[in-house]
């Protein structure tokens, strides 16, 4: 009964088409009759002493994918990354296979032919798992898991498994569960006497007395426990985002500006806080090493002060419902003055990730903001690809968090994005307005300042909204 112990697991924690001249795209006959091979993705141990020193069994996978669109390279990267999703979670990759065709089966994902191919190489290879590129729907699962005669999985539940093993807070626990168990409803599975539903008289099967059903079956059960979990933790959710908000309103009152740094999974945006802050945020070349955010306070280098909020990686096909669940830490994005997005220099294709932040950046209605494009581990790259980066995306920053090249750059582009105290201050603002004081201190640029008897005699640079409030206090030179 595996649905069975997935549920308790995952509650444990928490306690006819129409007619056309069409017919459709063709591909070479090659293409159509054999499944493509992806090189350079196992990872199966080869030494006998590293088994034994780790001293574990890792899931044995078969990666496969349906490359239906772009080019074969796109396809290949694509199962090159669910490969590195797979060993964050535990896996161990033993092959992977690419199917060319339009779309994926309906019933299947693969067609019957190489579905039944693939029930073969798993044999072979004495696979556990299968792990599909895509999101398959129930009956898909179901399907090939009666084909291929093992566990079969997509990437959506393998993302939700890594995020599951990394959350530390109680807020990064209750949306992962949250997700999990959106993802588990509709997928639940039931065999024999557990897929009977009640039943009572004639309106339920026709023949009256005798057709009552054993009542509450255990799918039914399973549903609704599930559904009473999930309406719990979206209301623990809501008031731990009041505490969310209450901390960012008090940062948007005191007019200190917000930086977010936002970015593909293991693009280094951990580093790069930790380069500009000294935060000590866990750094791990791992998929989604961070759940919860990380806000610091930091300086420009004319000494005005910003915050520096460390957010949630993102990924190709990122789940709706992680977007959903995370709405409220991702909100961090949506309330800042400057986002800067982090890339990955090193990745096979870059422009990829910039459009998967940028759509997920639009999902949390931030793309109005300023965004700051760097590219991280720069110094792993050769000075031609350096130049296309630059050709990429114009004013764009080239950085390493690792050798601390162009970090200084980076400085001095985030102090030119925010607001810049220019409206010149004198004034008197006495001892029971220390708020302003503190205000002036920290979104301002104090030029001198002297305790006197009646208060506090400043001499400053703010901002013009500061400067407003100030005016009831200025005095001349």
């Amino acid at each position: 009964m595996e649905s069975e112990s997935t549920i308790d697991r995952i509650l444990r924690r928490g306690a006819a088409a129409p007619e056309s001249e069409f017919d459709g795209d063709q591909l070479d006959l090659e293409e159509r009759e054999s499944l493509r091979r992806v090189p350079g993705l196992s990872t199966e141990l080869q030494d006998i002493t590293d088994v034994e020193y780790r001293q574990l069994r890792l899931e044995k996978v078969v990666l496969i994918g349906v490359w239906g669109s772009g080019t074969i390279t796109d396809a290949e990267n694509s199962l090159r990354e669910l490969a590195a999703l797979a060993e964050t979670a535990g896996a161990e990759v033993l092959d992977g296979v690419l199917q060319r065709r339009p779309k994926p089966d309906p019933a299947t994902y693969f067609g019957k032919g190489k579905a039944q191919e693939l029930c073969e190489l798993v044999a072979a290879l004495g696979a556990d798992t299968v792990i599909a590129d895509g999101e398959l729907g129930p009956s898909q699962r179901r399907a090939l898991e009666d084909v291929v005669k093992i566990k079969v999985v997509d990437r959506t539940a393998i993302i939700l498994d890594i995020f599951a093993q990394h959350a530390k807070s109680r807020e990064g626990k209750a949306q992962v569960e949250l997700a999990q168990l959106e993802y588990l409803l509709p997928r639940l599975r039931g065999w024999g006497d557990s897929m009977s539903r009640q039943a009572g008289g004639q309106a339920a099967g026709g023949v009256g007395i005798g057709s009552r059903g054993p009542g509450e079956t255990k799918i039914e059960l399973d549903r609704r426990r599930i559904n009473t979990r999930m309406a719990k933790l979206r209301r623990e959710i809501s008031l731990m985002k009041q505490a969310r908000d209450v901390k960012r309103s008090a940062r948007e009152k005191s007019k200190v500006p917000q930086v977010a740094i936002a970015g593909y999974t293991n693009a280094g945006k951990s580093s790069l806080l930790n380069r500009l802050t000294k935060a000590g945020v866990l750094v791990e070349n791992a998929l989604f090493a961070t759940l919860d955010p990380t806000i610091r306070k930091h300086q420009t280098l004319d000494g005005r002060e910003y915050t520096l909020a460390d957010t949630v990686g993102f990924v190709r096909s990122l789940p709706h419902q992680l977007v959903e669940a995370f709405r409220s830490t991702l909100e961090e994005i949506s309330a800042a003055d400057l986002i800067i997005h982090v890339v990955d220099a090193t990745d096979p294709n870059p422009m990829g990730q910039i459009k998967t932040v940028r759509a997920v950046i639009r999902d949390v209605e931030a793309s109005a903001i300023e965004e700051l494009v760097v590219f991280n581990k720069s110094d792993l790259i050769s000075e031609a690809d350096a130049v296309l980066l630059r050709g990429l995306i114009p004013g764009c920053l080239l950085i390493s968090t690792r050798t601390g090249l162009g970090i200084n750059e980076l400085e001095k582009r985030i102090a030119e994005f925010l607001p810049r105290p220019d409206v010149e201050f004198f004034g008197l603002i006495p001892y029971d307005r220390g708020d302003l004081v503190s205000r002036t201190h920290l979104s301002g640029k104090v030029l001198n300042f002297e305790y006197v008897e009646a208060g506090t005699k400043i001499h400053a640079l703010v901002r013009p909204d500061l400067a407003n409030e100030l005016s009831g206090f200025a005095t001349r030179p």
